[in-house]
């Protein structure tokens, strides 16, 4: 692994001018390296972006709008953001030419201070998956800052990575961070060679992403990278034997430890729940004859199956740093998940109305379909390539009925047919978009379903082709579940 540039006067170049980006070249600047932003975008939106920019940090700092693809002259250094795939024309030329490149995760790895307290950088808990990353980082802060550490989830995820392994080192009215909660998305772990975490878990393997990755096979061992160099436990998912394997192929430090989560009673070195309650059999002494209760599964909220996967990921990450088990109770009891992940909306005539809008594919909304019984389904959107077969077949004796949206919802009706035929489908809101269809949709679905069903909005699907984003959809699905009583 190359040794960390001297950075006063290296010509870098910034590809990207989202967040990460921006972090990233405010960074680089501060550290005295001429830097080259590049963004093939140009629209008024990213022109505020600039002005703000260079005012903020004037000569030294270039931004060049419209030309994503021609890596600038003299570059020695290019810091990518997360969404540009390796097939780049501006990436390819940047290895062509010999250039490391990095992401913004790798960036602040390679920027972390010693702590006073304990001489050594702010350890990285780090999670992946295809689906609950969110969840399980902000889970384990909660455990966390129970536990007095001073942390925060960070990464993929609220506080961006750079400014968490920065903070409190030029500041003298906060203290840096003692631990960091980290998400970590595919995209940043392709460009994070260097990473080493204290521990990490992986939740789950599914596709997606893979016009980016170009395969599945290389989407895991992307995934895969963040079990690299692991000091104290590699954390994996009992019920998905992907990501068991990316635990045996993974290079580690003598004594780091696979650990095992999942919902049944737990063997050794692993998490699962026993009569109700949360058990750790790997974090104990004489873990063959011994075990510690780290809480009830009616400490978590919501209490479904897979975020109860989610919690014993975050438990076993905290277990792996040193969190006694009433830390760990008290940090599940006191969190409360982002909108729009199974978020309970309303009881309207003995009916649950249930906010899944972040199960933007297959493999969350199967999760999500899980939970309930009997269920009037609303799926529907931007397939992004997912097939729906395995999706309605395991659903499929749960479904009172679906109510179908979107420009991909002929897919759905099609799996619908083959596996699920005696279930009543309706097509909701065609050619209409935003409140206008969403109404029409909950005015659908309330007419399908009977007391005691959940109407549950998962819908495997992308948002963008009748809403701004899953937020949208999910907050115009509450607004029009709650106009039901007005």
């Amino acid at each position: 692994m190359s040794t960390t540039p001297s950075w006063p006067g290296l010509p870098v170049t910034v590809a990207g001018l989202g967040v990460s980006g921006i972090s990233a070249a405010r960074v680089l600047h501060a550290l005295g390296a001429e830097v080259t932003v590049v963004d093939g975008g140009d629209s008024p939106a990213l022109r505020a972006r600039v002005a703000e920019l260079t005012a903020q940090h004037g000569s030294g700092l270039r931004v060049r709008l419209g030309d994503g693809d021609t890596l600038p002259e003299g570059t020695r250094l290019v810091v990518t953001s997360p969404g540009w795939p390796p097939s780049s024309p501006l990436l390819l030329a940047a290895q062509a030419a010999g250039l490391e490149v990095w992401g913004d995760v790798e960036l602040a790895w390679r920027l972390r201070k010693p702590l006073p307290t304990t001489g050594e950088p702010a350890p990285w808990l780090a999670v992946t998956g295809t689906n609950g990353k969110t969840t399980t980082v902000q889970m384990l802060a909660s455990i966390l800052t129970a536990a007095g550490k001073r942390t925060a989830a960070v990464g993929n995820v609220g506080v961006s990575v750079l400014d968490a392994v920065l903070a409190g080192f030029d500041d003298g009215d906060e203290a840096p961070y003692d631990v960091l909660a980290v998400e970590l998305s595919s995209y940043q772990l392709h460009w994070a060679p260097s990473l080493r975490p204290h521990s990490a878990a992986v939740l789950n393997l599914a596709p997606d992403h893979l016009d980016w990755h170009g395969s599945m096979a290389a989407y895991g061992a992307d995934k895969g990278r963040i079990y690299q160099g692991n000091q104290v436990a590699c954390v994996y998912n009992l019920a998905d034997p992907a990501t068991e394997e990316l635990v045996r192929e993974a290079d580690v430090e003598e004594g780091c430890r696979a650990i095992g989560f999942g919902l049944g009673a737990p063997g050794l070195s692993q998490f699962g729940v026993v009569d109700g309650l949360l058990v750790d059999r790997a974090f104990v002494p004489d873990r063959a004859k011994n075990a510690a209760e780290l809480g009830s599964v009616k400490d978590i909220e919501p209490p479904a199956p897979h975020n109860v996967a989610n919690a014993l990921a975050a438990a076993a990450l905290a277990r792996a740093y040193g969190v006694d088990a009433k830390a760990v109770r008290e940090g599940l009891r006191a969190f409360r998940p982002d909108a729009h992940r199974i978020a309970f909306v309303a009881e309207v005539d003995q009916v649950r109305w249930i906010d899944d809008s972040k199960a933007t594919n297959t493999h969350a909304a199967a999760a999500s379909l899980a939970a309930y019984q009997p269920i009037v389904w609303i799926a529907g959107g931007l397939a992004k390539g997912a097939t729906f077969d395995e999706l309605v077949q395991g659903a499929a004796t749960r479904l009172r009925a679906a109510v179908l949206i979107g420009e991909d919802r002929a897919l759905i009706r099609a799996a619908l047919a083959r596996h699920a035929p005696d279930v009543p489908v309706i097509e909701a809101a065609e050619g209409q978009t935003g409140a206008v269809a969403m109404a029409e949709v909950v005015r659908t679905a309330q007419s399908l379903a009977r007391s005691g069903d959940t109407v549950l909005l998962a819908p495997a699907c992308a948002s963008m082709d009748m809403f701004t984003n899953y937020g949208e959809r999910g907050d115009l699905f509450a607004e029009a579940v709650r106009g039901l009583t007005d």
